[in-house]
Order: structure tokens, then C-alpha cells, then sequence
């Protein structure tokens, strides 16, 4: 007779403190470890879920299409590639953007998603973050993005990726002075052109708990400075510490603080 195993999935382990989690038991926590508090990836998809009311998000711009202008090839031709990431993910690109409600304020919402090529900023990306934050302008809603990018500028996409930075932020200029709230949440990680962008350019910026963020590694800097770098200086405590952010709150938190500050700043 064969004998039955424990079917695949259904356990993981905790990077942090290296327990072994019960899947189902961390999904109830928003994907957050029971033991050490540790926060896992979450899919764009889910992080909606989370933050935003039941069925009230409504997507923008699902049309635009990533294309391949420079014909890179580095390993896999660019093409190829992009076509590998959205049969992987299910998404067109890395960002996803529309209108929901937060506790039945309607709010402008934008999130970057790791598992599409790092959260990488390519053309895609930075049109569909400049194109809410001119409707969040036009609309005078306020205007929430979620980073979890850890790719920065897309280098497949050379020079093109790198003006989305400058693009994006001016069209956050134009919203800040329309007089718009911009809530900047960072995620585990949050780095490269993104965090030189609008990720780091929030009315008011929130981070999750032991969330990477900065400009570029650990190592990368140490070389260039030649100087030892303090124990994990680029987590969002350390950055809170020295008021580069503003708050740390918990994954299971963010939806009652964003809807808190907006109500705070409205009245």
C-alpha cells in the first residue's frame, strides 16, 4: 500500500527566524509570520484585497502593452522575456492602478508588483503611475501608491525607463500643488529609481516593518564610501529612526491608518 505524504504547500519557511509556518496560518495574517512578525511577499491582486473595500477597486488603463524599442537582448531577448512575465503573473506589467474606496473614501490607488521583473519602472509603469496622479488631480481624490520594487529603472529599457522617474514626479508636482494628499506605502523592497522617485515623495510616507529601502545595495555603497555602514541601515526602522519616513504600521493596520490620515487631513 502506498504510503500518503504531506501534500506540497502546504508548510513554509520564514527567512526572519526560520520557523516552519503553517501557509494557511500566515495567509489569515496577511501573509505575515506568526511567530517573528515577518512580513512575506503579497501579490498586487492581494494587497487590494487587503487595503481597498470589498469589490470597489476599479481598474484603469488595462489596455497599455509593454513593448521592446531597443530590441535588448541580454540573456533572453527583452520580448521574449516580457511575454514569460505575464504568463507568470498574469499581469501586463509590473503596475497595476485605479479608483476603490478605503473605508468608503474614494481614493486614487496605485501598486507596483515585485514578481513582474522586479517591480522594475519601465514605459508601462511610469505612464499608468503619471496617468492616475493627473486623475487624482483632476479628480481631487487622494492618491495612494504601494511600492514593492525592488528593480528600480527598467535597463531593458535604457533612457526610456529612466525619464519615467522624471515624468512621474512632475506629475506629482502638479498634484501637490492642486493641493492633493499623496500617502507613499513601502514594501519589502522598495529601491533603485523607484525610491528616487515616488516612492520617497509622499505628503506623508508609511513603511511595513523590516521593509528594504534605499538607492542602491549594501555592498555597492560600502565601495563607494569605503566605510563600514551601520547594522541594517537601509530598513524602514533605521529610516524612521532618522526621520526619513514617517511611520512604521503593520500590514494588518494600513487600511484603518491610511483611511485615519485621510480623514485627518480632510477635516
Amino acid at each position: 500500500m502506498a504510503k500518503r505524504g504531506v501534500p506540497e504547500g502546504l508548510w513554509i519557511r520564514c527567512p526572519h527566524c526560520k520557523a516552519t509556518i503553517f501557509r494557511k496560518e500566515a495567509e489569515s495574517r496577511f501573509n505575515v509570520c506568526p511567530e517573528c512578525a515577518y512580513h512575506f511577499y503579497l501579490p498586487a491582486h492581494e494587497r487590494i484585497k487587503q487595503l481597498l473595500d470589498s469589490d470597489s477597486f476599479e481598474e484603469w488603463y488595462r489596455d497599455l502593452q509593454p513593448v521592446d524599442p531597443l530590441n535588448f537582448r541580454d540573456r533572453v531577448v527583452y520580448a521574449d522575456r516580457l511575454k514569460a512575465e505575464q504568463a507568470k503573473t498574469g499581469m501586463a506589467d509590473a503596475a497595476v492602478v485605479g479608483k476603490g474606496y478605503i473605508r468608503g473614501r474614494s481614493v486614487v490607488f496605485g501598486v507596483t508588483d515585485f514578481a513582474f521583473m522586479a517591480g522594475s519602472m519601465g514605459s508601462v509603469v511610469g505612464e499608468k503611475l503619471t496617468r492616475a496622479a493627473e486623475e487624482a488631480t483632476r479628480l481631487k481624490l487622494p492618491l495612494i501608491f504601494v511600492s514593492g520594487s525592488g528593480g528600480g529603472a527598467r535597463m531593458q529599457e535604457g533612457i526610456l525607463s529612466l525619464m519615467q522617474m522624471g515624468k512621474v514626479s512632475a506629475a506629482l508636482g502638479r498634484y501637490h500643488q492642486a493641493g492633493g494628499l499623496y500617502i507613499s506605502i513601502l514594501t519589502n523592497p522598495t529601491m533603485g529609481g523607484v525610491a528616487a522617485s515616488f516612492a520617497l515623495q509622499g505628503d506623508i510616507t508609511l513603511a511595513e516593518p523590516g521593509a528594504l529601502i534605499g538607492f542602491a545595495g549594501r555592498r555597492t555603497i560600502r565601495n563607494t564610501v569605503r566605510l563600514e555602514l551601520p547594522e541594517e541601515f537601509q530598513t524602514s526602522e533605521f529610516l524612521l529612526q532618522h526621520g526619513f519616513i514617517d511611520r512604521i504600521v503593520p500590514r494588518k493596520d494600513l487600511r484603518t491608518e491610511v483611511a485615519r490620515i485621510i480623514d485627518y487631513c480632510e477635516y
